[in-house]
């Protein structure tokens, strides 16, 4: 068959190809979707997700965007607690999956940058080729710990601004969002936490992230001191900055809001409980009318897709038999 005459086949079978393989490859363009979303004005609600199938959840729940935690990562890759345990390549990579999972922009935590401001230009481009749309980093010491942790240290505000200027300098893609957080807040006080969050803004950075606020006149505050900044706004279950309804979120203008750690923290009560009926019981049995049936799990991972995928792309004998000059078998 001529090359021209397989090309329009194709071409005349796109919409239908694409909708079978969409779910079994990446949608291009995070970044400018996720600059959209932040120009459209609404609230972006990103929970967490520390693997893909937790980001396959939250695009199916109908959210815009997803938020890779570190903490849950670490968690998940590990068993371990979120203290810098994690390299930039082991991050990098679980965002590389997530986002490879997702057609909604995947918002990476990318912690300090891992290391000065040349380790910051190699993570802004691991970041970039894992498809993530974008990254904060923060200006904690190294080894970092989670910003609702005690015990932690900041790094000069100097030296930060410096890693955010090589961050902006550094991708590849304008869309590419930078966002730069703070930990001061904890260590230096409130004042000092927005100072930074202004020299950061001053260095490149598109949105702000002010970590571990403490009460709700100073999330009232801070988002005061950047009106028309995009702010991040950390709903850490459990932490040390106090819960706050979403809908004052978005009267205060708050336009990025993540809640890290609530299917990582769903999904270990979950397991503890079928764990606890196998232990008691000797099988799960009793439970299976809580969970997803099997065939409604493995179409919801996209077993119709590689079924499909497979009809089309095996071939038969006689298609794969090669043909002579004359076209003849």
């Amino acid at each position: 068959m001529a090359r021209e005459e397989v090309a329009e086949r194709g071409s005349s079978h796109q919409p239908a190809v694409r909708a079978m393989t969409a779910r079994l490859t990446r949608r291009p363009g995070g970044p400018a979707r996720l600059r959209a979303l932040l120009a459209s004005g609404q609230t972006i609600v990103a929970p967490g997700a520390f693997d893909p199938l937790a980001a396959r959840l939250v695009e199916e729940a109908g959210f815009p965007a997803v938020y890779m935690t570190g903490f849950g990562t670490s968690a998940a890759l590990l068993g371990r607690p979120d203290v810098g345990l994690l390299t930039m390549t082991e991050m990098a990579d679980n965002a590389a999956r997530i986002a490879a999972c997702v057609d909604i922009p995947v918002i990476a935590d990318a912690d300090t940058g891992y290391g000065n401001p040349i380790n910051v230009i190699r993570t802004v481009g691991a970041y970039e080729a894992a498809g993530v749309a974008g990254i904060h980093i923060e200006d904690q010491v190294a080894p970092k710990k989670c910003g609702h942790m005690d015990g932690k240290l900041v790094i000069p505000a100097a030296e930060m601004a410096a890693k955010i200027q090589a961050a902006a300098e550094a991708r590849a893609d304008p869309d590419f969002v930078i966002i730069a957080r703070t930990d001061a807040r904890a260590v230096e006080g409130f004042e000092q936490a927005l100072a930074r969050a202004r020299r950061y803004l001053q260095a490149g950075a598109d949105a702000l992230f002010i970590e571990a606020l403490t009460s709700e006149a100073e999330i009232a505050q801070a988002a005061g001191a950047f009106r028309g900044v995009p702010l991040l706004f950390n709903w850490a279950e459990g932490g040390k900055t106090p819960p706050i309804g979403l809908a004052r979120l978005q009267e205060l203008g708050y336009r990025i809001v993540i809640f890290p750690i609530s299917t990582l923290l769903a999904a270990t009560a979950a397991m503890r409980r079928i764990l606890q009926e196998i232990s008691q019981a000797g099988t799960p049995a009793a439970a299976l009318g809580d969970l997803p049936a099997f065939g409604e799990f493995v179409d919801f991972i996209g077993l119709p897709e590689v079924r499909a995928a497979e009809q089309r792309y095996t071939a038969t004998e006689a298609a794969a038999a090669p043909e002579h000059a004359d076209g003849t078998p």
